[in-house]
């Protein structure tokens, strides 16, 4: 059963979570299992890719990678807190233990936060299904890739963007934290395992602009050679 005062490592303190159960696994345990199941769904897309298009150049085996990974993370462990956010303090399943120690950097996941069951909702209905889509049209090549890369990008940097603002702004107006003050929970977990979701999707939203001035580009050299054959 869960602890009946609410007693609980997260912040702010008096959080009501009053259905908290501590991890029963170690660190070591849960985190290589998660690492684990992660590891598998990922490579075995990528292998599925390769097989299909196994002349697939090296930089588009790494954005399968980024995108099934996406894919996976938006699906199934964030729709897992979509699916069991009433109950999340009190889960020892392995993405129930991991998301206990991801929220000692942002207690929202615990309380039923109405923003992040929205925007998290949304992410796991919209925007997973859009990595997978876009894992397919690289391996089919197909002309949508980038169209819809540049709609995912600039959907994960505006999820990050409203996910961080919308933290610290309430803790520079009202006080209150919701990251333990800790180096490991606010830099490395808050900060450093969302920092991929600034970085990456920038580089690929650059890729994605390229790729489209290119196309325009060749579309106007074809439609000026048109013009020139009609006149003579």
């Amino acid at each position: 059963m869960g602890d009946p005062t609410g007693t609980h490592p997260y912040y702010p303190v008096d959080a009501s979570i009053p259905h908290y159960r501590p991890n029963e696994s170690s660190h070591v345990v849960f985190l290589a299992a998660f690492g684990g199941i992660i590891l598998a769904a990922v490579s075995s897309v990528w292998a599925i890719v390769r097989l299909i298009r196994p002349s697939l150049r090296a930089g588009d085996q790494l954005c399968v990678v980024w995108f099934a990974l996406c894919g996976f993370l938006h699906c199934f462990f964030e729709g897992y807190f979509v699916y069991n956010h009433a109950t999340l303090a009190g889960s020892q399943s392995i993405f129930g233990q991991a998301w206990k120690e991801y929220t000692l950097s942002d207690s929202r996941y615990l309380t039923s936060d109405p923003f992040m069951l929205c925007v998290e909702a949304i992410t796991v209905a919209v925007w997973g299904p859009l990595c997978w889509a876009i894992v397919a049209a690289i391996a089919a090549r197909s002309p949508v890739r980038h169209p819809l890369q540049i709609v995912m990008c600039v959907g994960h940097l505006y999820g990050v963007a409203l996910y961080y603002s919308t933290s610290l702004t309430e803790r520079a107006m009202t006080g209150t934290m919701h990251s333990r003050p800790e180096f490991l929970y606010f830099w490395v977990y808050y900060v450093g395992f969302n920092a991929p979701w600034v970085v990456v999707p920038g580089v690929l939203l650059v890729q994605s602009f390229k790729a489209g001035a290119r196309a325009f580009a060749a579309m106007e050299r074809e439609d000026a050679t048109e013009e020139v054959k009609k006149k003579r």
